[in-house]
């Protein structure tokens, strides 16, 4: 009897994945509404971090590949079949893709969690949540309005029109990955363009389980396509590729970078989070007992694995040591455990590159003089002793200038640094090259208010963190991003404004007459 790593989907539907003899999950490249090998025939293996044991492959992919799901992509935009619906036989197909997802929610919470580790209560959550991506977007469709200009020729009507871009490139990181492919597929889809998903190569299978629904929704082939593999490898044939409009990329400035300076050479748009290093603020009236809660929140939910992880946790020096204190007796009793337990409230670190990225911050933090409050190792586990669980860890005695507090660790650990003012917070909160998100805990309306204007920062929290809703836009200043995804601004980022000057039958004056 096959035994599967994850149970079957709600709708029966859905096939399962095959499993090879040796009894890996084996994945195809989605390309033209079909689950098809790579030409190159190579695969790569995923590992479950709470184990280390290797349990499904992916294709390995390469320019080949890349240019097949392309060129799918713009035969289908080119297709009357998805070119055209209307806008609202459009949104009716994303409503269906968002009832799809809420029916199957603790499936894809299970594949996900399977991959990169994250807590299962948490996945549940945000696979439920994700629905609303589609909806929202499904009913913004036939909504998105161009309007009529009163110029000063005389003679003809202005009016201004969006349109769809074309073909869209996502390319999404391992820490959240189908929201954040929803984030960016839900908007592309409602505009009209056809897309090519990259996922990472450690967490790709949720997104090919996930085209399930997609192709069930009732998408046309070629609309959503998938390929897998390194991005050293195939990442520049993606984003060169002739056909591709616009890239949608989270991930780290470095790559950020790179795909940037490719994208440029052709003019292609870009939309980029590229992460942070975002300063919780603590001011000595905040309440205390609250803002504890959020500052955990803010680092350690998610092992620290979320770009806006407040990993800059800034506390007014009269109450430092009294918070201090606090924040390390709220993580004393801490549990640890597989991610699929409800009691479980740290999950593991998602792959063994990025344990081994943690585990050098911290030898850094220490060699630069920052003082070891809580943690700073690896966590032992019973009944994981290849688990990835790290200790939630706190280092105290920062300097604005240390690398621990400007360069993003990605991990649970937190760098505490004090502040005597709203001034010096300020300073301190803007010294950096990052501006994604911050928080703002104080009683005072007028100071919350203040600090919202002074800190440069594409989300602001004032006395919450982490709140987010696909109606609201979402990017960073700085080093942390071009653009803006989610709500309306998100939306209008995959689709072009034409302006249409149209004769009302004025008659046009001899160019060649002087009057």
């Amino acid at each position: 009897m096959t035994t599967y790593p994850f149970p079957a989907a709600a709708n029966p539907a859905i096939a399962r994945t095959p499993q090879a003899e040796d009894g890996l999950v084996t994945y195809g490249l989605y390309i033209d509404g079909a689950f098809v090998p790579p030409v190159g025939g190579q695969y790569l293996e995923s590992s479950d971090p709470v184990t280390g044991e290797a349990w499904s492959r992916v294709p390995r992919a390469g320019a080949e590949d890349v240019d097949r799901a392309c060129r799918a992509a713009q035969a289908a935009f080119d297709n009357p079949e998805w070119r055209g619906l209307s806008a609202s036989a459009r949104g009716k197909l994303m409503r269906k893709l968002g009832d799809l997802i809420t029916e199957n929610a603790d499936w894809l919470a299970a594949v996900e969690m399977k991959d990169n580790g994250k807590l299962i209560a948490e996945l549940g959550n945000q696979m439920r949540y994700m629905a609303n991506y589609y909806y929202y977007y499904g009913g913004l469709a036939d909504k998105i309005e161009g309007s009529t200009i009163p110029t000063d020729k005389p003679g003809v009507f202005n009016f201004t029109r969006y349109e769809p871009l074309g073909v869209v490139a996502c390319i999404m990181p391992w820490n959240s990955p189908l929201p954040l492919t929803s984030l960016k597929l839900a908007p592309a889809l409602a505009a009209g363009n056809t897309v090519v998903l990259k996922p990472s190569e450690f967490t790709s299978a949720s997104l090919l389980e996930f085209v399930k629904l997609v192709e069930l929704a009732g998408f046309p082939k070629g609309v959503v396509n998938v390929v897998t593999g390194y991005g050293h490898e195939m990442g520049e044939a993606l984003v060169s590729h002739p056909v591709v409009e616009r890239i949608a990329f989270t991930g780290g400035p470095i790559a950020g970078r790179i795909i940037n300076e490719q994208a440029a050479r052709s003019m292609k748009r870009v939309t980029m989070e590229l992460g942070g290093k975002s300063p919780n603020i603590i001011f000595e009236d905040a309440d205390l007992e609250q803002a504890v809660k959020g500052a955990v929140t803010g680092i350690f939910a998610a092992s620290g694995q979320t770009c806006v992880a407040g990993s800059r946790l800034l506390l007014q020096r009269s109450i430092h040591d009294q918070f201090l204190e606090k924040l390390v007796a709220f993580l004393e009793d801490i549990r640890f455990g597989h991610p699929s337990d409800p009691e479980t409230q740290i999950a593991p670190i998602s792959t063994a590159p990025q344990m081994a990225k943690i585990e050098e911050y911290v030898r850094i933090a220490t060699d630069e003089g920052a003082r070891l409050v809580r943690g700073g190792k690896r966590a032992v586990v019973e009944g994981y002793p290849n688990g990835l669980f790290y200790e939630p860890t706190i280092f105290a005695d920062v300097r604005n200038d240390m690398r621990i507090a400007q360069e993003e660790v990605f991990g649970p650990v937190l760098a505490v640094i004090p502040f005597e003012d709203e001034d010096d917070a300020v300073r301190i909160a803007n010294d950096i090259d990052f501006g994604l998100a911050a928080g703002i805990w104080t009683q005072n309306l007028a100071r919350g208010i203040r600090m919202t204007e002074r800190v440069r920062a594409g989300t602001i929290w004032v006395n919450n963190y982490r709140s987010t809703s696909t109606t609201s836009p979402f990017g960073g200043f700085k080093m942390s991003g071009i653009g803006r995804e989610g709500g309306i601004v998100g939306m209008l980022e995959y689709m072009e404004l034409k302006s249409v000057w149209v004769s009302t039958g004025v008659e046009i004056p001899n160019p060649f007459i002087r009057r």
